[in-house]
């Protein structure tokens, strides 16, 4: 944990997030299996996707391109394992960072936690649907 809590600014930052996020993720009981099921020794490559996909969110800067959605899709996830991840998102983001940018990173990634839940639900009933 960082001595002093700063806010969201930086690419830096960014990884901070992201590598700490992940680290936790990669050690929770529920979410490890799922992640490294698909990761497999890719860790790298994912996690410099994620700097890109919450620079691009958080910083503005168009670095990431794609439908990530799509990547989910298919997954054996449910709503405990969304309730899991955005919880150590925000605990992440708090241990770290204070300030507008943390306070939207949490509010983006619960957003997205919520629809990506949605967009699920809606394939699992209607299997007929192509995925978008």
């Amino acid at each position: 944990m960082q001595s002093e809590s700063t806010d969201i600014l930086t690419l830096d930052n960014v990884k901070t997030l992201v590598d700490d996020f992940y680290g936790k993720v990669r050690d929770n009981a529920l979410l490890a299996p799922v992640f490294n099921d698909v990761i497999k020794d890719n860790w790298q490559s994912h996690l410099e996707k994620m700097y890109t996909f919450w620079q691009t969110i958080l910083l503005e800067t168009p670095t990431y391109s794609g439908s990530p959605f799509l990547k989910h899709a298919k997954l054996p996830i449910a709503k405990e394992h969304f309730d899991t991840w955005i919880s150590l998102f925000n605990q992440t983001v708090d241990e770290h960072f204070t300030g507008e940018k943390a306070s939207e990173a949490k509010w983006r990634a619960a957003k997205m936690s919520e629809m990506f839940q949605y967009k699920l639900d809606y394939y699992k009933n209607n299997p007929a649907q192509p995925l978008i």
